[in-house]
């Protein structure tokens, strides 16, 4: 069973991994959102036998080409075998390989088909990309995506984990832990808070982005691909 699929061209890093855990078949793929760096491995895991299950939104967004603007990249619909035929629209219960796995929908959060997943007997909870450890996160306004709910979804992982849970994230080191997840959302808030007084001061998105208010976490959390002026950017939209 996987969780995402990852691009295409980690295919061999992928089955490389997956050998060495076990040499039988992958009949599960369970996608956490219908980006393309979660989904892009959809068709060829297909191909090697995985049924793929999602939210009913990641359906939707498979099925047609997608426009991302604050990626300035329109995506082509993918092959009919990296759509999920299997969807649910709330929460879902399953067993796979024995275990126990609980999805549930976060509601609008990174984008609008974000899902997580548990896995109660091992104490584990798979957030996808509604959280980004170490690292500014993407919201993907195009697709249903809101900083408002990125925070909701935030608290909602950290009451779903106790210290000892195993986190794993959708983005930067991908093990992580109770503590690191309340930092986050902490980092989130305070952001959303400063960006949210600029706009109401009547700044403009440049000023506002001029004025920094990501300051105080830039050398933690903006140092990857979401820099610094282009999340004050994703903020600013959303408040």
């Amino acid at each position: 069973m996987f969780i995402d699929g990852g691009i295409t061209a980690s295919r061999p890093r992928i089955l490389e991994a997956a050998n060495s855990l076990s040499p039988g078949p992958i009949k599960h793929l369970i996608n956490t959102h219908w980006h393309f760096d979660h989904a892009d491995g959809n068709a060829w895991l297909n191909a090697q036998g995985a049924a793929i299950l999602a939210h009913e939104n990641t359906h939707k967004h498979l099925l047609s080409a997608q426009r991302v603007e604050d990626w300035d990249f329109n995506f082509p619909s993918p092959a009919l075998a990296a759509v999920p035929t299997e969807v649910f629209s709330s929460e879902k219960a399953l067993t796979l390989n024995g275990s126990n796995l609980a999805l549930k929908h976060y509601g609008p959060a990174h984008t609008d088909s974000d899902i997580s997943v548990t896995i109660p007997d091992a104490d584990i909870l798979h957030c996808g990309d509604t959280f980004w450890n170490g690292i500014y996160p993407f919201i993907d306004y195009s697709t249903g995506g809101n900083i408002d709910r990125m925070i909701k979804a935030a608290e909602a992982n950290i009451a779903a984990v106790t210290d000892k849970t195993i986190v794993i994230t959708g983005h930067g080191h991908p093990v992580s832990n109770k503590a690191e997840l309340s930092a986050y959302r902490d980092m989130l808030v305070a952001i959303r808070e400063n960006v949210a007084k600029l706009k109401q001061q009547g700044r403009s998105l440049d000023d506002t982005i001029a004025a920094k208010p990501t300051a105080a976490f830039d050398a933690k959390w903006g140092q990857f691909v979401i820099d610094p002026a282009l999340f004050a950017r994703l903020v600013f939209k959303g408040v």
